[in-house]
């Protein structure tokens, strides 16, 4: 068998710097480092002073986007500041991710976006993760205080319920901003899947901005295309396929039953 070099050009947040790359296990590893601040305040006695950098022995491995089908992971010695009056050490923000987890925001968007379109379930199984971590990007989501520029200009809205596995009583209602369908993004996520939670989503955006929605797309319950009637003038329902044939199949389903026991 020959090998061969292929150059794969991979997108990253502005500040980090890819330093090598290996296989490891049917896995991309990449390692990479990232801008340090130029002065750090210590949490401990609130002294700021120049960033007195120094790393961590051990290395971090992180989940980000996969790469052609296949897992990736970012690899980083994690950067510390000691401070210079009382020498508490403390690790320094890392740009590109939450503190103690370890995905990167990027892997929590897009997990967030296939969680849309299908169950919490079924994406752990599809990405190799844990639901329990799926619930962690979820909750995450519900306590962050989003914020949409009043200058995006939104033509498409889509409005999802998600429900958690083990916490059947949590429910969380996310509206995307459809306007490019090949790049969907999550603009909102609000507790529960009332019309309350579907109209602090709503609220969310400017009335400028609800104006210039011309489509909403929902699944088959009275919730949604009632609140949207009434926030969204300019905007006509659109039923999502997805929960079009989800419900076709379940009544196929039932029939399937019906006649195997009569049979």
């Amino acid at each position: 068998m020959t090998s061969v070099a292929v150059e794969v050009e991979i997108d990253v947040p502005d500040g980090v710097r890819v330093r090598g790359y290996e296989r490891h296990q049917g896995a991309h590893v990449f390692e990479v480092e990232f801008d340090l601040p130029a002065h750090c305040r210590c949490p401990k006695c609130g002294h700021e002073a120049a960033a007195n950098v120094r790393y961590k022995d051990n290395l971090l491995a992180i989940r980000d986007l996969d790469l052609l089908g296949q897992p990736s992971f970012w690899l980083y010695q994690p950067p510390m500041h000691q401070c210079p009056r009382c020498r508490q050490r403390t690790q320094i923000f890392t740009p590109f991710k939450r503190p103690h987890v370890t995905y990167t925001y990027r892997f929590e968007q897009w997990v967030l976006e296939q969680v849309v379109e299908a169950s919490v379930e079924e994406v752990a199984r599809r990405l190799s993760i844990s639901a329990e971590m799926i619930e962690g990007i979820l909750e995450h989501q519900l306590a962050a205080e989003r914020r949409i520029s009043p200058e995006r200009v939104i033509t498409s809205v889509g409005f999802d319920e998600l429900s958690l596995k083990k916490r059947h009583k949590l429910y969380a209602t996310l509206m995307s901003d459809l306007s490019d369908p090949d790049h969907p993004l999550i603009l909102a996520v609000s507790k529960g899947r009332d019309r309350a939670a579907t109209e602090a989503c709503l609220a969310k955006l400017t009335s400028e901005q609800r104006s210039q929605v011309r489509s909403h797309r929902t699944d088959m319950s009275a919730v949604y295309p009632q609140v949207c009637q009434e926030w969204l003038p300019h905007s006509q329902l659109v039923v999502d396929r997805f929960h079009v044939a989800k419900q076709l199949g379940t009544i196929v389903d039932r029939v399937r039953k019906k006649h195997a026991v009569t049979s």
